[in-house]
């Protein structure tokens, strides 16, 4: 499928995502100035945060619980990652890098140290590469497992993040070569709720690196829609479908 078609089918409103059983509508648009193949400019509709207080409440309730839990049972995990990694390489085991939130409010989030120290990239600006040399063979697996990810548990338990929401990005964060704001007019909306560790682009198998713009743009339209169509009912089915999917080694619908 040509780059084109990608983002004529990104393109499409009202998209029937059969596997979580309900129709989300994407509600994009694409400005008629930008509808040639060679323009990488796309415009989705405002959004607004859910005024839902009940449910947002409940989803902190569960956001409480969940990573409270999840620290406890993956206490010993944790720990054998945290000593593997500082017998494989010099370095913290933890890597902070700041990231943008709640209603673009700046956090420092954690992850396992899955770079060689010196070769870190702090802004988070460069994003990876397939067989990208900065990473340890440790790193690599941590990558491939999403174990290094485990320590957001803790940005959950604080607040900083949710279980379920947009993937958390930094500040100017590249993609196609572009920053994600100059890419899609309409970006900011994805940050009218808390940033997760997985979301309904992660759940449809859109991760990895983004290095061709029909990608990128797929994954703000997803993270959009999950702002408009919020709710926990959503979020259960987004956890369990990511689940799933690390179970299965597949990647998604």
């Amino acid at each position: 499928m040509t780059e084109k078609m990608m983002l004529q089918q990104t393109a499409v409103v009202g998209v029937e995502d059969s596997r979580l059983g309900r129709t989300i509508s994407g509600r994009l648009s694409v400005h008629p100035k930008e509808r040639r193949a060679d323009e990488s400019n796309f415009y989705i509709n405002p959004a607004s945060a859910p005024d839902m207080p009940l449910q947002l409440a409940l989803k902190r309730a569960m956001d409480i619980v969940g990573s409270f839990l999840g620290l406890l049972v993956l206490a010993p995990a944790i720990v054998l990652v945290a000593v593997l990694i500082k017998l494989e390489s010099k370095g913290p085991v933890f890597f902070r890098q700041l990231r943008t939130g709640l209603n673009e409010t700046p956090f420092e989030i954690l992850k396992f140290r899955s770079m060689y120290t010196d070769l870190c990239d702090n802004s988070g600006v460069r994003q990876t590469i397939d067989n990208d040399p900065r990473i340890t063979p440790l790193g690599r697996i941590l990558r491939k497992t999403n174990l290094d990810e485990l320590p957001q548990l803790w940005n959950v338990l604080t607040g900083d993040m949710s279980l379920v929401g947009p993937r958390p990005h930094v500040p100017d964060m590249l993609a196609a070569g572009r920053s994600y704001s100059e890419l899609v007019q309409g970006y900011e909306n994805r940050h009218l709720m808390r940033p997760g560790i997985t979301g309904l682009a992660q759940a449809r198998g859109l991760r990895g690196p983004t290095e061709q713009r029909w990608m990128a743009i797929r994954r703000v339209v997803c993270d959009v829609e999950y702002v408009r169509n919020f709710s926990v009912l959503l979020d259960i089915k987004i956890m369990v479908r990511t689940l799933i999917n690390e179970l299965k080694g597949g990647t998604g619908f």
